[in-house]
C-alpha cells in the first residue's frame, strides 16, 4: 500500500469516526414534514452575518458552546436531562446556519412541537439566551451581530414558553 492510498483510508476512517457517532446517536422521531419554514425565521441576506461568525465552524463552535453551558446551567439544565442532545446540537446547527445564510436547510421540527412538553417558562428562556450570548462573546461575535440574531430568534419566543 502507498502512502498516498494509506493516508486516503486514515482520513476516511477518521472522518467516519468523527461524523458516525453523532448521527448513530440521535433517537428516532415520529415522522413530521421537513421544511426551512420550521426554522421560524428567514435567512439574513448577503454574507455579513455568516463571517461575524466565522462561517459554519464558528456556528458549530457557537452551538457547542451554547449546549454545553445550558447543561451545565443549573437554572436550566433539569430541562435537557433525558433529551437527545445529539439531534438538539445537530438541527441548532443547521438552523443557525440556515438563519445565518450559511447554504444549510433545516430538517428540525418547529419550534411548538419541538418543545410542548418541556414546560419552559419565561425565566428559562431567559436563561438559555444568557447562554448563548456568552457563546456568542467567546466565539468573538460582534455585539451588533449577536442583537441581530437574537432579533430574528426573538419571536420563537411565543411557541417556546409555555407558562
Amino acid at each position: 500500500m502507498s502512502n498516498s492510498q494509506a493516508l486516503a483510508i486514515l482520513s476516511l476512517a477518521a472522518l467516519l469516526g468523527a461524523v458516525g457517532p453523532a448521527l448513530a446517536a440521535e433517537e428516532p422521531v415520529k415522522p413530521y414534514v421537513h421544511s426551512n419554514d420550521n426554522a421560524e425565521a428567514r435567512p439574513f441576506a448577503g454574507d455579513h452575518m455568516l463571517k461575524a461568525f466565522h462561517g459554519r465552524e464558528g456556528i458549530d463552535r457557537v452551538v457547542d458552546g451554547l449546549v454545553d453551558g445550558a447543561v451545565a446551567d443549573p437554572r436550566i439544565t433539569d430541562i435537557f436531562k433525558g433529551q437527545d442532545l445529539e439531534r438538539l446540537r445537530r438541527t441548532l446547527k443547521e438552523q443557525f446556519c440556515y438563519i445565518l445564510n450559511g447554504g444549510c436547510d433545516y430538517t428540525g421540527r418547529d419550534m411548538k412541537t419541538s418543545h410542548a412538553d418541556l414546560g419552559i417558562q419565561q425565566s428559562d428562556f431567559n436563561a438559555l439566551v444568557e447562554d448563548l450570548q456568552r457563546s456568542m462573546d467567546h466565539e468573538g461575535v460582534p455585539f451588533r451581530d449577536q442583537n441581530r440574531l437574537l432579533a430574528k430568534l426573538a419571536p420563537m419566543e411565543h411557541h417556546v414558553v409555555v407558562r
